[in-house]
């Protein structure tokens, strides 16, 4: 121990005694204040980048909400912290270990030796409340009070009966339809789409919105035999996309439905559902996909697991499709193969007016980078003084 060190020694030897002559309330005082200005130093640090942020995303017209408050818990790890940084530093006091010796030669005082002491334990606490902040998962929330946009409301009504496994549309029928439809709601910009599907019966999947990425996702998760495949309730699912569209506002209301059968199923009858779509001012579109006559369905797959396909007939009734179309003032579409089902599309919006619509909505963004990133700035920060200014040495 050289000769500074040696005097810091003795000087912490007199404040020792000294402090064994202090009342002892005002000890109590002196030690409990040692631990309080860290704790709303802490607080203070995390309340101040709380406030940043959130004006920060007040400057881009966003709010701030928070998914989980119960991560507001964590907070309570901010004094503790702190209790276990005092325990140590007073452990350390009572074994005389000194900050480290050419640093303390460049400080003329007390109070920033004390500062790189205490100032280690600050960060941590400041970056355990932040971390705190980013688990309770904030969100930014841009607010659509009334967006005017130009677009249509359309009701895509998709058949998922079980002769849509039929092969002659590679891969499949389904397969195809739902292909064609993600790109067909991927190219939208301004049109509200919902989605009903139907067998023996009818349900919807997605009502009318402008969130494409719902749609999207919802279409494909698709699967035959999410619904009873074992029937085509055609008139059900024109009631039900119907009854999706009776309260729009939009000038412009169309259904689109793609079957690949005739309706053999249902209590609605097509021909009552387009009567009632057509009083209320939709129009109908129909798309019958696949061949009409004996189509290929994978029956089995050999040792390798390659399919085995068999011939099956499925029944068909273009002329209902027709009628449906022209009662409405839609068209009918006959698609074989891939490129005319997306034609079948393509000449449908080509034959869409545009009209104004109103959504009301909230979009939400995960914004817990914002506080995660500077918690563990100060984590880094705190180790490099840990290991630098603030190491101790015996």
């Amino acid at each position: 121990m050289d000769a500074y060190a040696y005097r810091q020694y003795q000087k912490q030897l007199q404040q020792r005694r000294k402090g064994r002559a202090e009342d002892p309330l005002a000890r109590f005082f002196k030690r409990a204040w040692s631990f309080l200005w860290p704790l709303l130093a802490s607080l203070a640090a995390v309340g101040i980048s709380y406030l940043f942020i959130s004006r920060y995303a007040f400057s881009r017209d966003e709010g701030l909400k928070f998914q989980n408050p119960w991560g507001f818990l964590l907070l309570l790890g901010i004094p503790l912290a702190l209790l276990h940084d005092v325990y140590l530093r007073t452990k350390v006091s009572a074994k005389l270990v000194f900050t480290r010796v050419d640093v303390l030669k460049q400080l003329p005082g007390r109070a920033r030796a004390k500062l790189l002491v205490v100032l280690p334990g600050i960060l941590r606490a400041s970056a355990i409340g932040l971390v705190a902040l980013a688990v309770a998962r904030p969100q930014a929330t841009a607010i659509r009070e009334q967006a005017e946009v130009e677009g249509i409301d359309i009701v895509m009504t998709l058949d998922m009966s079980n002769s849509m496994e039929a092969a002659d549309i590679k891969p499949s029928r389904l397969e195809a339809a739902k292909a064609v439809i993600d790109e067909f709601v991927k190219r939208r910009v301004n049109d509200r789409i919902g989605i009903v599907v139907f067998g023996r019966e009818a349900l919807t999947l997605c009502p009318l919105t402008l969130d494409y990425s719902v749609v999207r996702n919802l279409v494909r998760s698709l699967q035959l035999g999410n619904v009873d495949g074992r029937g085509t309730a055609i008139g059900n699912a024109l009631g039900t996309a119907t009854n999706r569209l009776r309260k729009s506002t939009a000038e412009t209301k169309v259904i689109v439905l793609l079957t690949d059968g005739a309706n053999n199923q249902g209590n609605v009858s097509p021909q009552q559902a387009a009567e009632f779509a057509k009083t209320l001012g939709i129009k109908i579109y129909t798309i019958l996909a696949g061949k009409q006559e004996e189509t290929p369905v994978e029956v089995d797959t050999d040792f390798f697991g390659h399919s085995i396909f068999g011939k099956a007939h499925y029944p068909v009734n273009p002329e209902l499709l027709k009628k449906i179309s022209e009662q409405t003032g839609g068209r009918f579409y006959t698609a074989q193969d891939r490129k005319s089902l997306e034609d079948s599309f393509h000449s449908i919006l080509d034959a869409l007016e545009k009209t104004k619509i109103s959504d009301v909505g909230v979009v939400y963004a995960e914004t817990f980078p914002r506080f995660l990133i500077p918690a563990l700035l100060l984590l880094l920060l705190e180790i490099l003084m840990r290991f630098t200014l603030s190491r101790k040495s015996p």
